[in-house]
């Protein structure tokens, strides 16, 4: 998100200066060639990404009046991170989004980093009315100058609010509402109203751990407590927290899930998403752990939260993530743009002897995008050595993968799906018995010479059962795994020379059996 901001600065004004980093000559590129629009190379084609410039970490995820808005970190004038607006797009299925104007720009207060959105049911900010309530996005304010300086109060928490749906934001003229305490990294605001209290609480980022706050109106904060100096992973800045409450599954007993993004410091390298699940009562989180939970194991899901206000009849915790790293974001090589989101993912919690996990599924509006007719299932498979899949008219950079891998008296030393393409590139995933591990392997799947941080294999614990199966989304330069109904879950990005089109089953040192395989093509919302 906002780190390292020497180097950023520096790239930022390196790429201002560059033939493609002005955004008229990106936009004058895309309108001249419209047939080509959202089909350069490595652009995804069911992900959400913007047309052109630089974007980071979703932001002020809100659903109102049948849309599900998202707002993002936005340079529109380069394709690394400059000075932060909200860019915004909107969607009424989680699927297909539609583009809208930049909703916040930097003003003279500051950059607008980032922060959430609720609907303000009661007015209790007087925003609106009872009966046509606002929408309040609660923001970071970053000074640059007062950074530079070397000053500790750079970062401060500002509002506006819109009562059009979303299309026009106004901002507060009393801004910044939460002033800095003198904490360096002192942002990412995320607000949720408790029903219990009829107050808000507010959760936001205090550099190694996160502090609580609560508001009868968004606009005057109380310091409630602080959680974290203790608790979870501590290899880089804590940033992007989230609090909710979720019912355990099948008992309905009502706990607190807190997600905490860290960069660096993640399982692979760079960026991650830790949580932990408690008790909130509206004053101080109780942790049932304090140790470390991975809500992705891959290298490229950060900064992701969840949307606020789904309707109760839906009642599902919504999360999105930025699909990218800090290692290496600002280099990755595409062109117009760069970055993109996860799927939207539907997160669920469960407990396992004691033991709190929150479940990560991706949400089943996916199954739209399912061509009919384009599909191919095989099943009762012995798999030794390689097994081609035909995939017939099937383009497997715009796929979905359902494959179930059956437990064998002797397990193979590691077996998996390959995916290929005509210069032999290669994208592995599978499961190692050896190392009792699910992995990912990105070190031949095409360019990567862009960053010696782009490590090539990420790794997860996992202890295979009686069958393992994998639910796979693949898009064109990205891959996401959902192991044993979401389980476990990996993303990772990769770029080849040219989209990869075969596709194998494998087994190394031994035979798998295979109870069946389904790959269905999918199309672009674009």
């Amino acid at each position: 998100m906002k780190k390292q901001y020497a180097f950023v600065v520096l790239a930022g004004l390196i790429a201002v200066v560059t033939a493609c980093s002005s955004k008229t000559k990106i936009k004058k590129e895309m309108a001249s060639d419209q047939t080509n629009y959202y089909q350069e190379q490595y652009r995804p084609q069911y992900h959400f990404s913007p047309e052109f410039g630089w974007m980071n970490d979703p932001n002020g995820m809100v659903f109102y009046k049948g849309e599900y808005h998202l707002f993002y970190q936005y340079y529109p004038d380069s394709t690394v991170w400059g000075p932060m607006h909200w860019g915004h797009a909107v969607s009424t299925d989680l699927v297909h989004w539609k583009h809208l104007p930049i909703a916040l720009y930097p003003d003279s207060i500051g950059y607008i980093f980032s922060g959430s959105a609720v609907v303000d049911w009661k007015n209790t900010t007087g925003f609106g009315t009872s009966d046509d309530p606002p929408l309040v996005a609660i923001f970071t304010y970053h000074n640059m100058a007062r950074e530079k300086a070397g000053r500790t109060d750079a970062e401060n928490q500002g509002i506006a609010y819109s009562t059009d749906k979303g299309r026009t934001w106004v901002k507060y003229d009393g801004n910044p509402v939460l002033l800095n305490p003198g904490i360096k990294d002192f942002r990412d605001p995320n607000v949720i109203w408790n029903e219990e209290l009829q107050k808000w609480n507010l959760i936001l980022s205090a550099h190694d751990r996160v502090r609580i706050y609560s508001s009868p109106d968004l606009k005057d904060w109380n310091f409630e407590s602080e959680f974290g100096a203790d608790a979870g992973s501590h290899g880089g800045v804590w940033e992007c927290p989230d609090l909710f409450p979720l019912k355990v599954k099948e008992t309905d007993q009502p706990k607190w899930v807190m997600l905490v993004n860290l960069n660096p410091g993640g399982p692979n390298g760079g960026s991650g998403t830790q949580y932990f699940v408690g008790d909130f009562d509206g004053h101080q989180f109780t942790p049932a752990s304090k140790d470390t939970s991975w809500l992705d194991w891959g290298h490229d899901n950060y900064a992701g939260v969840t949307w606020s206000d789904i309707p109760k009849e839906d009642g599902r915790r919504i999360f999105l993530g930025w699909m990218s790293n800090w290692n290496y974001a600002q280099v990755v090589p595409t062109t117009t743009w760069r970055s993109a989101m996860t799927v939207p993912r539907v997160l669920t919690l469960d407990n396992e002897n004691g033991n709190y996990k929150v479940l990560v599924d991706p949400v089943k509006e996916l199954d739209e995008l399912r061509i009919p007719g384009a599909e191919v299932k095989q099943a009762d498979l012995s798999v030794a050595g390689e097994k081609t899949v035909q995939l017939d008219s099937i383009r497997l950079a715009c796929s979905e993968i359902n494959v179930e891998f059956q437990k064998v008296d002797q397990l193979p030393h590691s077996f998996g799906l390959t995916l290929s393409n005509d210069q032999n590139e290669q994208l592995r995933i599978g499961y190692s018995s050896e190392n009792k591990q699910l992995f990912v392997d990105r070190s031949k799947a095409g360019k990567n010479d862009f960053s010696p941080k782009f490590e090539g294999v990420a790794t997860a614990p996992f202890e295979m059962s009686e069958t393992m199966k994998l639910h796979i989304y693949v898009d064109v330069a990205s891959v996401e795994v959902f192991a044993d109904d979401g389980q476990l879950v990996m993303t990772e990005t990769y770029f080849p020379t040219s989209e990869m089109n075969h596709l194998q089953l494998f087994s190394d040192k031994g035979s798998i059996e295979v109870k069946d395989i389904g790959v269905y093509g999918l199309k672009s919302i674009w």
